[in-house]
């Protein structure tokens, strides 16, 4: 799971727990200028990802670390598809984060009020 919080001018995501492990990170930075928005999404789980480089896929059981698929890279961090979140980004390493957060509907609100200003 993953702490998202905001802090100053940025987007800050945190991995918890093993998490840091399966992804192959722990902290992610993002400018808030460089969010684009963000979802509740729970039927992303079952979409294609592409090529795993690094990360775990196990499905059923996790989706986590760095997956490229058209040209694009998206962050996983994902067990429990009912609070997963996306996060789409422009001029980033990463065009999409995938995460699974405690409050999906609270994480949104928070994005969206902080990107609107």
């Amino acid at each position: 799971m993953a702490t998202i919080s905001v802090q100053g001018q940025d987007l800050v995501v945190e991995m918890n727990g093993l998490d840091k492990l399966w992804s192959l990170k722990s902290k992610l930075t993002i400018p808030l200028a460089h969010v684009r928005g963000a979802t509740v999404d729970p039927g992303i789980l079952g979409e294609p990802k592409g090529i795993r480089a690094p990360g775990t896929h196990l499905p059923g059981v996790i989706t986590a670390g760095t997956f490229h698929q058209d040209g694009e890279k998206v962050f996983w961090a994902v067990r429990d598809a009912q609070k997963a979140v996306v996060v789409e980004l422009a001029d980033e390493h990463y065009t999409r984060l995938v995460v699974e957060v405690d409050d999906p509907r609270a994480v949104v609100a928070m994005v969206e009020q902080a990107t609107s200003r």
